[in-house]
């Protein structure tokens, strides 16, 4: 009809809802696809004996590795053993960045006074300092949570400082305007504003520090998850390196979850593009 306004029904509840599942479910579905592909490939390759079984053993006799060092090994142990130097090193990592670096966006003298010496330190790799490290605190959990911590310490810093020096200058005219107190300042504009840096530098580190922590088992230690990966390459225990390497990859990805998981919800008041 001309010059009418075409009112559009809305969907029934229920059909509105199988929508909504069906739009929830099909990012998990399109991120399958590529690791049943390289699951097939590797299945392919194995059994066709593309690559010697040696170093490409089959699925199956990966998962049967798998189940072997569970009940027959301490696998368990080693996984755990490697989760607690991970948790302890990314705490005082996280803290010690947001702690300094939150002092040094806050103030230019702070910065001045660490800026050089941390950028210095920030350029030699963690794995350098291991050696130190080792022989200075042995080969137990100390030396590699020391290393962890310096590993998550500097994305932290270096987020939160300029997480804190990337605020609106609006926002800093507006404290002006409403003559806030420094400690309202810190608490209602500077910690809203730098909290998105500041948790993306809580992200990285913490998947920096459960990849370091395999560097570092594997070059000093008897215990962990880093160590099984250097011990079953020396025996040529392929089956048992690609669990290893499988089971770093699935413990990473849940860390790298759970850190996202957490980002939205403390910034679950704050709107962005998110992608077509």
């Amino acid at each position: 009809m001309d010059g009418t306004n075409v009112l559009t029904v809305p969907a029934p509840p229920a059909e509105a809802a199988t929508r909504r599942r069906v739009a929830a479910r099909r990012p998990v579905l399109t991120g399958v696809w590529l690791p049943l592909g390289i699951l097939a490939l590797w299945e392919l390759a194995s059994h066709l004996r593309w690559v010697k079984p040696i170093f490409l053993p089959t699925p199956e006799k990966t998962v049967a590795a798998f189940f072997a060092m569970m009940t027959k090994q301490d696998f368990l142990s080693d996984i755990l053993a490697s989760l607690e130097v991970v948790s302890q090193g990314f705490v005082y990592g996280a803290v010690l960045g947001i702690a300094i670096g939150g002092a040094a966006g806050l103030s230019r003298t702070v910065q001045r006074v660490l800026g050089p010496t941390f950028d210095s330190i920030r350029q030699i790799p963690a794995i350098a300092w291991l050696p130190l490290v080792v022989l200075w605190l042995g080969i137990g959990p100390l030396a590699k949570i020391v290393i962890i911590t310096k590993v998550v310490f500097f994305p932290v810093f270096l987020n939160t400082l300029q997480g804190i020096r990337g605020v609106p200058k609006d926002y800093i005219d507006l404290a002006e305007v409403l003559t806030l107190r420094r400690w309202q300042f810190i608490r209602r504009i500077i910690i809203p504003a730098a909290t998105p840096s500041i948790l993306v530098g809580v992200r990285y580190g913490a998947g920096l520090a459960w990849a370091m922590v395999v560097v570092a088992e594997g070059l000093s230690g008897m215990q962990g998850i880093g160590y099984l990966i250097f011990r079953a390459q020396a025996l040529l225990l392929t089956d048992q390196l690609l669990v290893c390497m499988m089971v770093i990859g699935l413990v990473g990805f849940v860390i790298d979850r759970g850190m996202l998981l957490l980002e939205r919800h403390l910034l679950r008041w704050k709107q962005g593009f998110e992608g077509h």
